[in-house]
């Protein structure tokens, strides 16, 4: 069996030297035990949100190249600070991009896919004892380009690498001690949960939970790689994802998620006729751009409305899409909302109970909470609120369904 685990340390647990310093003394405790390491590291802090500052500062609609150019330097300092902190301590370590380890992505910029990983470089190193450390959230085409994977792509740089190596785990290191039943900054008595399914978490993680990012846990439960999430300011056991167990069936809902950083675009006076959706989502997707929520007005003299949620990050390129969409279609004007936040609950016994949408819309409705929005999956339910009204919302929806008890 092999010997090697993969550990990712998020941009709060190396924020800073002294940060750097404690990731340092964790990683060589493990070194101790004998196993072989392969550590996945983010950028300091914030460094990401600043480059990308920076970017929109110079230009509104800066090159997705060049973008990728400039955020991927963040994990590049980070992984060489991390190497002399581990060298200061007696310990080998070697510092790598996602290049030179050979991940190989398509040329999808800032959103990039994995396509392979040609992992003969990190096997020498590790053969040789030394700790190896790659910058996450990257990687190069065929065309040699540096590529980026998303926010949250480091995580998925991790799954990707232990499943490559058939690491025996892969740990997942951030500030908080695992997966909660709510964020714990918003309601004090959320509970964390020991173990989370696939499934619950990649709806959590869609619905904005940003623990983990969605692409990583698809990959995960695609080849069966249990993740272990847990605090690297603590020795504390963490949450392990995993298969879907009996007895998580018996929870009814598992835990509620906000998301704030959705916007709704609506597009006016649409032609009601069949063909006209499938074009505005066709033109919007060849944006690279993904689409939540959908709804669609009732028709009124030949025309209707349509709007649809997406992240607020791309909303200057989903509205560019929109206005091109409506515009081949003959279509009216197309707005912005970016007041809107969303609440879901999310929880694998949700298939087998009744009434659990209606306890929730229940609860909005006595805490004079407007839906403006809402979606469902076989596990979870989700509404579009006004976001002053979000974690009014989160508190009411996590004590309605009693989450607080284990």
């Amino acid at each position: 069996m092999s010997n090697i685990i993969v550990q990712k340390y998020g941009g709060t647990s190396v924020a800073d030297p002294k940060r750097i310093s404690g990731v340092a003394k964790r990683i060589i405790s493990y070194r101790r035990k004998g196993v072989d390491l392969v550590v996945v590291v983010s950028a300091l802090g914030d460094t990401t949100d600043n480059l990308l500052k920076l970017a929109n500062q110079v230009s509104y609609l800066p090159s997705e190249r060049e973008i990728d150019m400039l955020i991927s330097t963040g994990e590049q300092i980070s992984v060489a600070l991390l190497a002399m902190a581990i060298h200061k301590l007696g310990y080998e370590a070697i510092s790598f991009t996602g290049a030179q380890v050979g991940i190989i992505t398509d040329s999808s910029h800032t959103q990039a896919r994995i396509i392979r990983i040609n992992a003969a470089r990190i096997k020498r190193e590790l053969a040789e004892k030394k700790i190896v450390i790659v910058a996450g959230f990257q990687g190069a085409d065929l065309s040699r380009e540096i590529t980026t994977l998303g926010r949250g792509g480091s995580d998925l740089t991790a799954v990707a690498l232990a499943k490559v190596l058939k690491a025996k785990a892969c740990e997942i290191y951030t500030d908080v001690e695992g997966i909660y039943t709510a964020d714990p900054r918003i309601v004090p008595a959320a509970r964390k949960l020991e173990m989370v399914s696939y499934d619950e978490m990649l709806e959590m993680a869609s619905r904005g939970a940003q623990v983990l990012q969605t692409r990583c846990v698809e990959l995960a439960k695609r080849f069966n790689i249990p993740i272990i999430v847990r605090s690297s300011f603590s020795s504390k056991g963490g949450t392990m994802i995993s298969k879907e167990a009996k007895k998580m069936e018996k929870v009814v809902v598992s835990a509620v998620t906000l998301n704030k950083n959705e916007s709704k675009i609506t597009i006016r006076d649409l032609p009601d006729r069949p063909g006209v959706a499938a074009k505005i989502f066709k033109i919007i997707a060849q944006e690279g751009i993904n689409v939540d929520m959908i709804v669609q007005n009732i028709s009124r003299t030949g025309y209707t409305d349509l709007s649809f949620t997406a992240a607020t990050d791309n909303l200057a390129r989903t509205l560019r899409a929109a206005r091109k969409a409506s515009e081949e279609i003959g279509g009216g004007t197309v707005s912005a909302d970016r007041d809107i936040a969303k609440v879901s609950i999310v929880g694998v016994g949700m298939k087998s109970h009744s009434g659990i949408a209606a306890g929730m819309f229940d609860i909005l409705a006595k805490n004079k909470i407007n839906i403006e929005m809402i979606s469902t999956s076989e596990i979870s339910i989700s509404c579009v609120i006004r976001k002053r009204l979000a974690q009014r919302a989160v508190r009411a929806i996590h004590k309605q369904f009693k989450l607080e008890k284990p």
